[in-house]
């Protein structure tokens, strides 16, 4: 089975149709909206809109497999099922790359590089994660011995954010499988289409009609309601704005669902005046511009010593006035297209929003001249706002970042930690003492020090506060993917 996609010069003729028990599938109402190229506003295809019906049938289909052929294949089997998935997403990795860009808006260069091959590297991490998965056992004196077994969790919804699509997407369905569930998936409704080639993908690589069923839609009132609403599913991971999260458990906790979130994020990134000033502003500039600043670990404040505050922001201005503002397909390109013209329009809202507020633009803040078509905006700094102002306090999840002067370390991890957030943060400094005792008060539950963005999957993941409910990565995932059961035998 191939799905009927054209892919010439950068445009794309795909529609996107719900894939359930193995088939690709209309909406029953024949529903569709449009899929927009927030580069060119261009329509890539039509993507069908799924309700109750579609929800009910994918979960059908996932509790029917569930019980069936996936629960009784072999630890080998499933390891050898899971890690050809990674397989074949690497052996499609150009089409993937390029549908991943059109949708997104991102530099091609950068779906090639990172969101392919890591959604690739998240099903053979977790394939070979699985063959050394253990449980615990103990001895109680000479009277008992108690094992523990894990069981899937049932059905499980992932629903998934538009800013990573196919990167977050595998990082959740390749343990919510290796633990030996089922899924069904609510792509985001601005960014449909590898996941709609991901059902395609794991049907090659072997993995049973009705394992992975994904059902297109919105939120309120649509696909994503209903999925987290519904009955007779077990589990709900989901990534996404926190007011969505709420929303999500509020309707989940009618069956009292399981839950993991991953959600928003107003990352500090503290630099110290005894930090390697060069090294701190190349990594600065991937931390507050990479994807557009659309990544919820992006590092939008900026607090700098203030021995240093002048020297970073002229050297950081300068770089950032290099970035390349344009065309996702030029081998150049830093900063593509924001996702849609609504999120444009909002986060330019933010910038006029700093001005009212006192703040300086010292760079950005425009659509380039040449781009009016495309949901194009100049990488942004802004000075001048206290840590109360909006821009501040609220996440924008764009190109946007503010830069504000400290003195004390005291006062600097208060600033850091006044925020309903608690996602991630970095920190440069050379002293290590500094490094251990200020990352050990940091408010967020990955501490980034001297670097950002790298990852060891095995270590835990998540957020704090409003940024967050539970961890991921490693046996962080299998805690939520699977159930354990203490068995007792008496001696």
């Amino acid at each position: 089975m191939q799905s009927q996609i054209l892919l010439e010069k950068n445009k794309v003729a795909f529609d996107c149709k719900h894939f359930i028990n193995g088939q690709y599938l209309a909406s029953k109402g024949g529903e569709v909206f449009d899929n927009i190229n927030p580069a060119t506003q261009e329509v890539l295809g039509k993507v069908s809109e799924g309700g109750n019906e579609e929800i009910d049938l994918a979960v059908a289909a996932a509790r029917r497999a569930l019980n069936g052929p996936w629960k009784n294949m072999t630890t080998d089997n499933r390891i050898a099922v899971i890690r050809r998935i990674g397989d074949i997403i690497l052996e499609r990795r150009d089409e993937l790359a390029r549908l991943e860009s059109l949708d997104t808006g991102k530099p091609h260069w950068l779906s090639n590089s990172l969101d392919i091959p890591r959604a690739a590297f998240n099903f053979h991490f977790f394939a070979d994660y699985l063959r050394s998965l253990g449980t615990e056992a103990y001895q109680t004196d000479d009277i008992a011995i108690n094992y523990a077994i894990r069981r899937p969790v049932g059905v499980v919804g992932l629903i998934n954010p538009w800013n990573l699509p196919l990167l977050l997407l595998t990082w959740k369905l390749a343990p919510c499988l290796a633990a030996g569930n089922t899924a069904v998936i609510k792509p985001a409704e601005l960014t449909p289409m590898t996941a709609t080639l991901l059902g395609e993908i794991c049907k090659e690589a072997g993995v049973p009609d009705g394992v992975v069923n994904i059902v297109h839609g919105f939120g309120p009132d649509s696909a994503g309601s209903y999925l987290s609403e519904h009955s007779d599913v077990d589990a709900i991971s989901f990534t996404g704005e926190t007011a969505t999260g709420k929303a999500i458990m509020n309707s989940a906790s009618k069956t009292l669902k399981k839950l993991s979130y991953e959600l928003g994020g107003k990352n500090p990134n503290i630099i110290f005046a005894d930090a390697n000033l060069d090294e701190v502003i190349e990594t600065t500039l991937k931390s507050s511009f990479i994807n557009q600043g659309e990544v919820c670990m992006c590092g939008s404040r900026i607090y700098v010593e203030r021995p240093v505050y002048e020297e970073f922001l002229n050297k950081f201005v300068a770089k950032t006035k290099e970035l390349v503002v344009g065309d996702p397909f030029n081998p150049q390109t830093k900063v593509g297209a924001l996702i849609s013209k609504e999120h444009f329009n909002r986060v330019k809202s933010y910038i006029k929003l700093a001005i009212e507020e006192g703040g300086t633009i010292l760079t950005g803040g425009k659509q380039p001249e040449g781009l009016e078509r495309g949901n194009y905006l100049e990488p942004t700094i802004i000075t001048g706002v206290d840590r109360n102002c909006r821009v501040v306090c609220e996440e924008i999840f764009g190109p946007v970042v503010t830069v504000i002067p400290f003195d004390l370390e005291e006062e600097v991890i208060a600033q850091a930690n006044d925020t309903h957030y608690g996602l991630s943060a970095s920190l440069w400094t050379n002293d290590l003492r500094r490094a251990h005792r200020v990352a050990g008060q940091i408010e967020a539950g990955i501490i980034w020090v001297n670097t950002w963005f790298l990852r060891d999957l095995r270590t835990p993941f998540g957020g704090m506060k409003q940024s967050g409910i539970g961890r991921e990565g490693g046996a962080h995932s299998f805690e939520f993917y699977s159930e354990l059961s203490n068995i007792c035998i008496k001696l």
